[in-house]
């Protein structure tokens, strides 16, 4: 062997014993990295097994941290949640304003007996007396609250098509498809009693129900109980062109309620 090869040889050795030197401290320090993230990861992984089943209230079940029992807690008093101020009456409720903030229930009676006094006030037996089963209707609202707009009534229409037609009928003459099955046939709309009840009247048994029929108000919300009553109108004016219906829409501008 030659010293050139010689010293390649020994070149060589040392090389290698080199790189093993150098790559043995690097698994201590790698190992070391893992443990280190093992432990950083520890405190994440209990989170979110807890996120995974974290205490929480069932609805309607007690609780023994507040004092009256309840889990579900009250609003506070005097709060209104947002968009439930429904400070126009007119609007909320189809009941007139009353002068001084003086404003009663609507629960007050539509429908007197026969015989009493339709004036209220007037003695019994006085000349001004109601023929049978006449109807008053002292605080509903005569006009609508707001112009009516062919699409209003192109809304109420579809909604009239949807909660109404059933009972009530396509032309409002009480001959729905429930109707013909054996429920109580209501009035129709096309009767003298019903074309002059004021607009207040049909938004007053829409929302809290009026003999057999069911309050409708958690199924339909104010603005389209108007649009139906003005699609009752266009019915009722469809049907006897000769009289307009009482409550056409005053000429004002339209008052803002969110939808």
């Amino acid at each position: 062997m030659s010293s050139e090869q010689l010293g390649n040889l020994v070149a060589g050795r040392k090389s290698a014993v080199g790189s093993r030197q150098s790559a043995g401290p690097r698994r201590p320090v790698r190992l070391a990295c893992l443990l280190l993230s093992a432990v950083c990861l520890l405190p994440s992984a209990a989170c979110r097994q807890d996120m995974q089943d974290q205490p929480k209230y069932i609805a309607y079940r007690s609780s023994s941290f507040f004092r009256d029992g309840l889990s579900s807690r009250p609003l506070v008093a005097g709060t209104v949640a947002r968009g439930f101020l429904r400070a126009d009456r007119e609007f909320y409720t189809g009941k007139k304003n009353r002068p001084g903030g003086a404003q009663s229930g609507t629960g007050v009676p539509n429908v007197i007996p026969s015989g009493q006094p339709a004036v209220p006030g007037a003695a019994q037996g006085a000349n001004v007396t109601s023929p049978p089963g006449t109807v008053l209707y002292p605080e509903d609202v005569e006009t609508f609250p707001f112009p009516v707009t062919a699409e209003i009534v192109n809304r109420g229409q579809e909604r009239y098509q949807i909660f109404c037609v059933v009972c009530h009928g396509g032309t409002g003459n009480g001959d729905g498809l429930v109707v013909r099955r054996g429920f109580r046939t209501p009035p129709t709309y096309h009767s003298d009693q019903m074309r002059q009840a004021p607009v207040g009247h049909y938004f007053d048994v829409i929302t809290n129900g009026w003999g057999a029929m069911p309050s409708h108000a958690a199924q339909i919300k104010p603005e389209d109980r108007w649009a139906i009553i003005a699609y009752i109108r266009a019915l009722q004016l469809s049907q006897n062109p000769a009289s307009a219906p009482v409550g056409a829409a005053p000429a004002e501008p339209a008052k803002g309620h969110s939808k």
